[in-house]
C-alpha cells in the first residue's frame, strides 16, 4: 500500500482551499439573497452568478486541496478532460438546485430537491475529479467513507441553501459562509480519507498533466473569478437600495414624465 499524504505543503493547501469554500459560499449566498429579492431576468441572472460561485467555489477548493496530495512510491497526473468535466459537473449541479430553490413554491419541497440536488453534484464533482488522477497503481476506496462524505455533502448543500432562503444579513452571512466551508471541507478530507492506492512501481510515463501545469493555473484563474466578482456583487445596489435611489428622483406627484 502506498503512504497517502494529504498535506505535502503542510498546512497551506487545507487552510487555502478552506477560503475558497468560504469565498464561493459567501457569494452565492449573497447573490441569492439578491435573487430571492429580485422578479424576471434579474432573479435569473443572480441565480446564476450564485450557482457559478458555488460551483466554482467548490471545485477551486476541491482541487486546490489536491495540490497538497501525494502518494508515496508514484508519480500523480491528471486526466484534463476529466478534470475540466467535474467543474462542469459541479456548476450544472449547482444550478438545478439553486434553481429548485429559487423557483420553488413550496419552500420546503424545494428545499429537500435543491438539497439533494446540489450534495449529489458535490459528490459527483468530488469522485470525477478522483476518477481523473493517473498514478502507478490502483485506488480504492472505503465504502462507508464515500457513503459518510455524499451524506455530508448532501446536509452541506442543503444547510446553504437554508441559509440562503433564510439569511439575509452580511453578518449572518458572513458566519454561514464559514460554516459551509468546513462542511464543504470535511466533505472533501471525508472522501480523501476514504482512498486507500495499491501501488505498482513503474517507470512508464503517466498520461495527462501535473498539477502545476493544470491544476495550479486553472486554480487561480477561478479564484481571481471568485474575488472579482465578490467585489462586483459588494458594490452592485441591492433592490432596496435601487428602489430608494428611484424613489429619490421621482417627482412628487408622483409619475415620471
Amino acid at each position: 500500500m502506498g503512504h497517502l499524504d494529504h498535506a505535502t505543503f503542510g498546512w497551506l493547501t487545507p487552510v487555502l482551499s478552506y477560503v475558497m469554500a468560504c469565498t464561493g459560499s459567501a457569494l452565492g449566498l449573497r447573490c441569492t439573497v439578491r435573487a430571492l429579492a429580485g422578479t424576471g431576468r434579474s432573479r435569473r441572472n443572480w441565480l446564476i452568478t450564485a450557482a457559478s460561485a458555488i460551483g466554482t467555489g467548490i471545485w477551486t477548493m476541491h482541487f486546490v486541496a489536491m495540490l497538497g496530495f501525494g502518494a508515496g512510491g508514484t508519480d500523480i497526473r491528471y486526466d484534463v478532460p476529466l478534470t475540466i468535466l467535474s467543474l462542469f459537473v459541479a456548476v450544472a449541479f449547482v444550478c438545478a438546485g439553486v434553481f429548485a430553490v429559487g423557483y420553488g413554491r413550496d419552500r420546503g419541497r424545494a428545499l429537500a430537491v435543491g438539497g439533494l440536488t446540489t450534495g449529489l453534484g458535490v459528490a459527483s464533482m468530488h469522485y470525477l475529479g478522483m476518477a481523473a488522477v493517473r498514478l502507478h497503481g490502483d485506488v480504492r476506496y472505503d465504502p462507508a467513507l464515500v457513503a459518510l462524505s455524499v451524506v455530508i455533502a448532501v446536509l452541506a448543500a442543503t444547510a446553504a441553501l437554508w441559509a440562503g432562503l433564510n439569511i439575509q444579513s452580511p453578518l449572518a452571512v458572513t458566519v454561514a459562509s464559514l460554516v459551509m466551508g468546513a462542511a464543504v471541507s470535511s466533505m472533501h478530507y471525508t472522501g480523501m480519507f476514504a482512498v486507500s492506492v495499491r501501488v505498482t512501481p513503474s517507470d512508464a510515463v503517466l498520461p495527462g498533466a501535473t498539477a502545476m501545469q493544470f491544476i495550479f493555473p486553472l486554480a487561480v484563474g477561478l479564484g481571481s473569478y471568485l474575488f472579482l466578482t465578490s467585489a462586483f456583487v459588494a458594490l452592485s445596489p441591492t433592490a432596496r437600495e435601487s428602489e430608494a435611489s428611484a424613489s429619490a428622483v421621482r417627482p412628487a406627484g408622483g409619475t415620471v414624465p
